[in-house]
């Protein structure tokens, strides 16, 4: 039997592993005490990636990837999943991914990127809002503000410049013209050459409800999303993903892994908002319950280079809807509280069509208590939206702690009939902007 050895403590993580354990026995690094709870037939260990031995590694955060991990594994003579620090550079740099996109003709946002102060704020100026400042290097998806208010992007321009507000992650920025609109997330499996894609789906960034407050590194999601089907995937692989790989091909990166393309649907087509280099969090959440077939299959075609092989059978997903909804702990994403004895997982688990993954957990005596901010996926799947989000919502109830958060407004406007594509009289008119759509955010920043 196959060996596969996750590397990563998420929900993200914990649901690979659960996928991938369908046709391989998986291992997580380090993992969390909630996933073996959750699912005993996944194992977790302390041990450093590059002391475990398997047939395939599969990496599941970008730090790590960032970090070179991948190239130290591949120099073990690893199988991995995951691409190498040049490659990971399409993250962990959001102005040399900006210059690649520009490379490789990608249609994305206006953007300028800054050292100093003056000339950023002079940008700014320019500028007719809404404005987006992003940190250049990495910031758990929390280092995107977007504003109608000039003045309030120069006082976060100034804050990430000085190095108040994000270290050395915020001391070069990226400004961008604000693009209106619905986001997508779509994600494809690469092998440096080709690339499969997977569904697309919908995430949502903001911390509460009607996409108030600041980012988070996502408090839900749901798959599929009513109006983007394969067309537009198609659309989105064309324009964006496959010329984005060409052209890493043509910097002499050979890219075996995720390229998670953030895209907004604007009225002049898809414009990438970002790329990122692993699976979506809490993206992946929806899709590897859908995801039919061997996924441990296709990862490791990705990591060998032969995505084109006759015998691999492509992505394929079911029918039914997913939908994911994050509980966080109180004070996320500020200053989240830790340490809460967490309830109810027993009883949520056992729900028709649900599946909790765990991210910030530990060990609490007998039972499990929070260690973060987003501490647990509730995912659910049934053969409609409206039930999907029904039984996501009856699960997260279920499951409590001190001050829990969670958003109640996942994948509302799609079960309530809402498609991409279709006119959005709240964010502008439909007749200057036909395609101008949004239930998950009206102005996309990425993250």
């Amino acid at each position: 039997m196959t060996s596969v050895c996750v590397v990563g403590s998420g929900a993200r993580e914990h649901a690979l592993a659960v996928a991938l354990a369908r046709t391989a026995s998986v291992t997580v690094t380090p993992g969390n005490p909630g996933i073996t709870a959750l699912h005993p037939f996944v194992a977790c260990t302390p041990a450093r990636s590059t002391e475990i031995d398997a047939d395939l590694f599969v990496i599941g955060p970008e730090v790590p990837l960032v970090d070179g991990l991948a190239d130290r594994l591949r120099r073990q003579g690893k199988l991995v999943f995951g691409p190498g620090a040049h490659g990971a550079h399409v993250e962990g740099s959001k102005a040399w991914m900006k210059d690649l996109l520009v490379s490789a003709r990608v249609p994305t946002a206006a953007h300028g990127t800054f050292e100093h102060e003056g000339p950023a704020v002079a940008f700014l100026r320019q500028l007719s809002g809404p404005y987006v400042v992003k940190t250049d290097g990495l910031a758990a998806g929390k280092g995107v503000l977007v504003t109608w208010s000039r003045d309030e992007a120069i006082d976060d321009v100034r804050a990430k410049l000085s190095g108040t507000s994000f270290g050395p992650a915020g001391r070069t920025v990226v400004i961008e013209e604000g693009l209106v609109g619905d986001e997508l997330s779509v994600m494809a499996i690469c092998d440096g050459h080709s690339a499969l894609p997977l569904a697309a789906a919908q995430d949502f960034k903001r911390v509460g409800e009607g996409d108030s407050g600041p980012n988070t590194g996502g408090m839900g999601s749901f798959s599929p999303v009513p109006g983007a089907g394969d067309d537009l995937v198609d659309i989105v692989m064309d324009t964006a993903v496959l010329p984005t790989l060409a052209a890493l091909r043509a910097r002499g990166i050979d890219y075996r892994g995720v390229l998670y393309a953030g895209i907004m649907l604007t009225a002049e087509g898809p414009k990438v908002l970002e790329f990122n280099v692993r699976f979506g969090d809490p993206e992946t959440q929806v899709l590897v319950p859908r995801w039919q077939g061997d996924v441990t299959a296709v990862l490791a075609a990705a990591a060998s280079g032969s995505l084109g092989s006759s015998e691999l059978a492509a992505p394929s997903f079911s029918h039914q809807s997913a939908v994911c909804v994050v509980l966080a702990a109180d004070g996320y994403p500020a200053a989240p509280r830790t340490g809460d004895v967490i309830t109810g997982l027993d009883v949520a688990a056992g729900m028709e069509g649900v599946q909790l993954f765990a991210a910030a957990v530990e060990g609490a005596g007998a039972g499990l208590a929070t260690s973060g901010g987003r501490v647990l996926s509730v995912s659910a799947v049934s053969d409609t939206l409206t039930e999907a989000r029904a039984r996501a919502y009856a699960a997260a109830a279920v499951v409590d702690w001190p001050g829990r958060q969670y958003r109640r407004d996942i994948a509302g406007r799609a079960a309530d009939g809402y498609e991409v594509g279709g006119a959005r009289p709240d964010a502008c008119s439909a007749s200057q902007h036909p395609r101008c759509i949004g239930p998950s955010s009206a102005v996309g920043s990425g993250s």
